[in-house]
């Protein structure tokens, strides 16, 4: 992309129809549990709502209608290094568009990022500056989506960063680039923030998490086995169990269990839509209705993206790569991420007893700040887990001012 012109001949995506078919056979048999007494979602996915979404998925859903809206994006499939990606595309229109990756984490798929990428290629088109235009790439994260069969057992989050350098520099051509990233995704930019940073115009992300994150005896547990204060506030003290009742089941299942779950996951659509859509309820800011956030079309796409490529079991084990095969820095120099880095910080995910305007100093306050490079940090009160998909005009502004002045 280096010299204006791109190096590859995309290929649109199609789901064969024999895995369609499997997949209505699947829904038509399915055998639900009894879910009594589970009105309230205390026990974790509620059965009358799943048998709802599974009934649409089968008889109304239409996956060629989304496929559709998909493939209105370029798309692409490459080897780097042995391992598979699918890669979408938004090419930039402005004088000169920069390259920005832009990379998910779980239970995403690439098309979280769809609400924010048609703004970024062509910010012209929406009243913007075509100045800070961008050349969107978007993978699928390797063993997640369309980037598989992943053969590799142990693909981690900063073994994928040297895959996505290797796919933004080496396969695509070019010399330098801008990286973006929520989730594990953040992880992964943030790696490539610490050992690419010469090759980088900068990072923006959506937490400031140390790369050290999952590394540890207790990497699985939040509290890292700390019982919770004594005489915290009640609201404080409900908080912190909130954030223990979203995260400890769907940590400690992945890091320690994940080819156990993946068994059933991988064949019951039912049971995968049950275990991702129970993330996209306590994650997202969907203030008690998910369809807020996501419609019936919306969770079953990114649903059926995942079933297609039967990636659910290799996407949960990266969690236990990030423990097993623990990150090591590259150099010891300071700040450990090095490019110039941008946070956007939501209000849902503020840490308990932390409100939106006290976020920018508590992360300053933190010991995950002198990790980085920072040069930008923006918090909301909306907003949860998927950024770009639940807050996309607060997500481009923050990115644009990241990366403005720095290319």
């Amino acid at each position: 992309m280096s010299d204006g012109a791109f190096p590859l001949v995309p290929t649109p995506i199609h789901v064969s129809d024999e895995v369609l078919s499997d997949l209505r056979r699947r829904l038509e048999l399915t055998r639900f549990p009894d879910d009594a007494g589970n009105d309230d979602w205390y026990y974790g996915v509620n059965g009358d709502y799943l048998r709802e979404l599974v009934r649409y998925w089968h008889t109304a859903y239409d996956w060629r209608k989304a496929e559709a809206a998909i493939n209105a994006y370029e798309h692409y499939r490459v080897d780097v290094d042995g391992v598979p990606v699918h890669f979408m595309r938004r090419a930039g229109v402005g004088p000169a568009p920069t390259p920005l990756i832009l990379t998910h984490g779980w239970p995403w798929t690439f098309w979280h990022w769809s609400k924010v990428v048609d703004r970024l290629a062509d910010p012209g088109a929406f009243g913007q500056d075509p100045a800070e235009a961008f050349d969107v790439i978007v993978p699928s994260f390797p063993g997640f989506g369309f980037s598989t069969p992943l053969r590799q057992p142990d693909m981690n989050f900063w073994k994928v960063a040297d895959v996505l350098h290797t796919l933004m520099t080496e396969t695509l051509g070019n010399e330098r680039y801008a990286a973006a990233g929520c989730d594990v995704g953040a992880l992964v930019t943030g790696q490539l923030g610490h050992k690419y940073a010469d090759r980088l115009y900068g990072i923006h992300i959506g937490s400031g998490q140390k790369l050290t994150l999952f590394t540890g005896d207790r990497a699985w547990d939040l509290s890292g086995g700390r019982p919770i204060p004594d005489g915290l506030p009640a609201e404080v003290h409900a908080q912190v169990m909130a954030l223990d009742k979203r995260f400890a089941v769907h940590l400690a299942a992945h890091v320690l269990d994940p080819s156990t779950v993946s068994y059933g996951l991988s064949d019951s659509p039912a049971g995968m839509l049950a275990w991702i859509l129970q993330r996209w309820v306590a994650w997202s800011d969907n203030g008690d209705d998910i369809e807020s956030v996501f419609t019936k079309d919306d969770l079953l796409t990114h649903a059926t993206i995942f079933w297609a490529g039967n990636s659910i079991g290799r996407s949960i084990r990266t969690y236990s790569n990030n423990n097993r095969y623990p990150w090591t820095p590259s150099h010891d120099r300071q700040p450990v991420v090095e490019a110039p880095t941008g946070i956007t910080f939501v209000g849902f995910e503020n840490p308990p007893g932390v409100t939106t305007d006290e976020r920018v100093r508590h992360f300053l306050a933190s010991d995950r700040a002198p990790w980085y490079n920072l040069v930008n940090l923006t918090a909301h009160d909306r907003g949860g887990h998927f950024i770009p998909w639940e807050a996309p005009d607060a997500w481009i502004d923050d990115l644009r001012r990241t990366f403005r002045g720095r290319r």
